[in-house]
């Protein structure tokens, strides 16, 4: 991004993650809970609704409606142990220590999941309420204001779809893999050191981590797209980049093995080119078409708008045409150069297998495919479990969006 300093980059996307718009509704919804607690009830300091409220409004809308109703249960409960334990005994240290400890029981038994502690933390919030024995069932109502206003809130202020941040992530990700079939092209041109090869060869395994980055924004996306009212076609967009994101991990671990068989070229080869200057920049071709291509596929699985993606689907298929055509040129010359150097013949072969890999997985055809399959099976198992929400969607005429996502996926865009 020429002419932008790298500040103000990560600065703009800072503003644009999760976190602070998961900040500012979560502050709105306690604000607001506190405000109809207030009114509705005679406590003074009605604070368990805000902290309810805060506790159930979560970065999605799916998140809020699945994870809320165990939020709140983990609040009531910790609400009538305090409520029991201020009435038998007050409060004092063993008192303290008793509480937590059958909260953290309790919590297990009425199976709250992940929330356990937050059934301990309700419970240590409200004991040190005076006369919190007299005021229990006022603690319960709060707690159901603020339940209730951090589920209305999200419905009516539906939480952000959060597929471009996603999208970013994933095009990021294949601009990595260009840049480093680049760089492995580039270096063709020369001698090749083991330690160049060697550090191509981390650079690919770094890739891993990048990939484990990318799928917990991709989760992040699928959940906010999930029972949002602003997406009509969210298993579409799961199903296409989950599968898109699917792809570009198998390519990346090829190019992995890619750098090391070059890398094992390199230590065989320490005082000499790897291959002939001509075989040499024909790979560095290669390599910049297949750049290209993984490139062109990510553009193709993070475009929204049907006009884009059949562009970005005709650039595909050009790249991949000419990536296959160099392939089989190059192949010619290497089988050429085997015949002359039969030296680690099968090297050659190993590099040509991973380029029809990458290639492969690549192809249109078989990514129409898999997106078919994909959403057929989404769709089976959403009617195997949820049978009611399916009639819920018939009656609101939100089904047959697995029909679209086909006809779609035929298309070969979102």
């Amino acid at each position: 991004m020429p002419g932008v300093a790298e500040p103000v980059i990560k600065l703009v996307r800072r503003t644009t993650e999760p976190v602070g718009a998961q900040t500012l509704r979560s502050t709105g919804a306690a604000v607001i809970a506190y405000a109809v607690a207030t009114a509705t009830l005679s406590q003074p300091a009605p604070l368990t609704a805000p902290l309810t409220a805060l506790l159930v409004v979560q970065v999605t809308l799916y998140a809020t409606l699945t994870t809320g109703i165990r939020r709140v249960n983990s609040v009531i409960v910790g609400v009538l142990i305090a409520s029991g334990f201020s009435s038998l005994v007050g409060l004092s240290w063993w008192s303290l220590g008793l509480t937590i400890f059958t909260s953290l029981i309790i919590g297990r038994l009425v199976r709250v999941n992940e929330f356990v502690p937050e059934v301990a933390i309700s419970a240590m919030l409200v004991l040190g309420v005076a006369q919190v024995a007299d005021t229990a069932w006022e603690r319960v109502f709060e707690t159901l204001i603020g339940a209730g206003v951090g589920l209305l809130f999200n419905l009516l202020f539906a939480p952000p779809v959060w597929v471009q941040s996603a999208g970013t992530s994933i095009d990021g990700l294949a601009r990595e893999m260009g840049e480093l079939f680049r760089d492995l092209g580039d270096d063709l041109s020369g001698r090749v050191t083991v330690e160049r090869a060697a550090e191509r060869l981390h650079r690919a395994r770094r890739v891993d981590h990048d990939i484990v980055a990318v799928d917990a924004s991709l989760r992040q996306a699928e959940e906010s797209l999930m029972l949002n009212p602003r997406v009509r076609q969210g298993l579409l967009y799961r199903v296409v980049l989950r599968t898109g994101l699917d792809t570009l991990e198998i390519c990346a671990v090829v190019l992995r093995v890619l750098a090391r068989t070059l890398t094992d070229l390199a230590k065989e080869r320490v005082d000499e080119a790897l291959f002939p200057a001509e075989v040499a920049s024909g790979l560095t071709e290669l390599f910049g078409q297949m750049a290209g291509a993984i490139e062109s596929f990510s553009l193709l699985i993070t475009t929204p708008v049907a006009a884009s993606a059949e562009d970005a689907e005709t650039r595909l298929a050009e790249a991949l045409a000419t990536s296959r055509a160099t392939r089989d040129r190059v192949a010619d010359m290497l089988l050429a150069a085997v015949q002359e150097h039969p030296r680690k013949w099968q090297l050659h072969g190993a590099l040509l297998a991973e380029v029809d890999r990458i290639l492969d997985e690549l192809d249109i055809e078989k990514r129409t495919e898999r997106l078919g399959k994909e959403l057929d099976r989404r769709s089976g198992e959403m009617h195997e479990r949820h049978p009611r929400l399916l009639a819920v969607r018939r009656r609101l005429g939100l089904t047959g969006e697995e029909g679209r996502g086909r006809a779609a996926a035929d298309d070969g865009g979102i």
